[in-house]
């Protein structure tokens, strides 16, 4: 058996068994033929995948991983933390079952990913030889005869692995061991080979000397934008995604990527977006190759220019947005958008900054806040009648008293989306105090009925 699902495992079947005894501990076990090339083949699928979403840099890691070098791609998902929940939960939306971790070296993320509980963990460069050091030696990807070998002499996990003289493991069980070992601390460079799309745009420059100077890699980052540029008006394309990547003497890899709102072929445009990235790029001895790719491109729609000249063309804004997005991060930038639904905290929703517009809007009855708080907040309210509004309250210790109001603005419940909003009633009032704020409140309940609330008072909102 070379692998069993959580069911499976459930009833004692462990990877390894021989199939005769793994059907004795269930008789109705369904086994089927392994396909490892099937599986690479699906692996490799799967790392193209990871390419145009995520990282400029990705391999295969056989026969159950990817590797990712997320260094200068993290930014446009919002953080490392970010980035990982979002590739573990689209995976799992899949039906894959995935844990990811990040560290400083492909080693210890490796382990993390496969010994570690938590679906996402993130640890610091500094600390991945630490967050490893209890994990058996296997999974410091050593071939099996050599685990059985150090288990034989004792040595069953990293830490004691670690802790023991070179010489004599380097003598005993060739380089392979120490070099893991060393990989995994960080002590050695790996290198990643990184998996590329078939189809992809790219451009590529080599220089006779190695390069590092800040001036010169902008030099060159701008030609391979203008080359890359020509390949995609061939093409009737705009990239959406750029990664560059500079190849080092030292056979490091260091990438950045930036990503576009919309299908985007200006030379200007992109250099920008590049060059305020070059920052992040540490050169080393020298960058040898450096290739500018597209991973992502769309056609370019043009748009036809409106023949009255009296009206006013719509600013483009699009070039704003790039720049807030690679610099914040796309989850960061957004817009409000109106949503099917009553009640105020549902009624919002966000969208991508330049999302069309549905035709959607907020009701026009009553005046909405200009700022909505994330959730409403408790307030003490004095109200003559339960059915008034108040004529003081006190919100987060300062005590203010009502000028004007008006209301009530009656909200039900969506009884729809779960039984305890069947007969929840809100009643929003708008107060001004004596210094001309304007606040937006509401009573939960009719004040008749105890079923549609304990008659508490509500902040919810506040109008500029």
């Amino acid at each position: 058996m070379l692998g069993a699902n959580l069911a499976a495992q459930a009833l004692g079947v462990r990877p390894g068994l021989p199939a005769a005894e793994a059907r004795a501990h269930c008789a109705e076990l369904m086994v089927e033929d392994a396909d490892p090339e099937g599986d690479l083949e699906g692996l490799d699928r799967l790392a193209l995948w990871a390419l145009r979403r995520y990282a400029p840099i990705v391999a295969c890691d056989p026969p159950d991983g990817l590797v990712i070098d997320v260094s200068g791609a993290a930014h446009l998902f919002g953080g490392e933390a970010a980035m990982l929940t979002d590739m573990v939960d689209r995976l799992a939306a899949t039906g894959v079952s995935a844990r990811a971790a990040m560290a400083g070296t492909w080693g210890a993320a490796h382990a993390l990913a496969r010994y570690q509980r938590a679906p996402t963990l993130v640890v610091e460069s500094d600390q991945s030889g630490g967050a490893i050091a209890s994990f058996p030696v296997r999974a410091l990807r050593l071939p099996e005869e050599m685990v059985a070998g150090l288990g034989k002499v004792g040595i069953d996990s990293i830490i004691e692995l670690e802790s023991k003289p070179r010489a004599p493991l380097a003598l005993r069980f060739g380089p392979q061991l120490t070099r893991r070992l060393d990989q995994a601390y960080g002590r050695q460079a790996e290198p990643i080979d990184p998996v590329e799309a078939p189809e992809l745009i790219q451009v590529r420059r080599a220089f006779a000397e190695p390069i590092g100077a800040p001036e010169t890699l902008a030099r060159y980052t701008l030609k391979l934008v203008e080359a890359l540029c020509e390949r995609l008006e061939e093409q009737g394309l705009g990239a959406r995604k750029l990664d560059l990547r500079f190849h080092r003497v030292d056979n490091r890899i260091e990438a950045i990527r930036v990503g576009t709102a919309t299908p985007v072929r200006d030379v200007r445009r992109l250099t920008r977006l590049l060059c305020d990235r070059l920052e992040k790029v540490d050169p080393g001895f020298g960058v040898e190759t450096m290739v500018l790719a597209a991973p992502i491109a769309e056609p370019i729609i043009q748009k036809s220019i409106a023949s009255d000249l009296t009206e006013a063309p719509v600013p483009d804004v699009t070039g704003l947005i790039d720049t807030l997005t690679n610099r914040a991060g796309a989850q960061r930038l957004y817009r409000a958008a109106p949503a099917q639904s009553d009640v105020p905290e549902r009624s919002v929703r966000r969208v991508e900054p330049t999302a069309p517009e549905t035709g959607e809007g907020w009701p026009l009855r009553w005046p909405r806040p200009t700022r909505l708080l994330a959730w409403p907040e408790p307030i003490d309210a004095v109200a003559l009648l339960p059915d008034q509004p108040p004529v003081s309250f006190t919100w987060r210790g300062v005590r203010r008293r009502v000028r004007r109001a008006d209301g009530p603005e009656r909200i039900f419940g969506e009884w729809w989306r779960r039984d305890g909003e069947l007969d929840a009633v809100r009643d929003y009032f708008q107060l001004e105090d004596d210094a001309g704020g304007r606040f937006w409140v509401f009573r939960r309940g009719d004040g008749e009925r105890s079923v549609t609330g304990n008659l508490s008072w509500w902040l919810h909102g506040l109008f500029g």
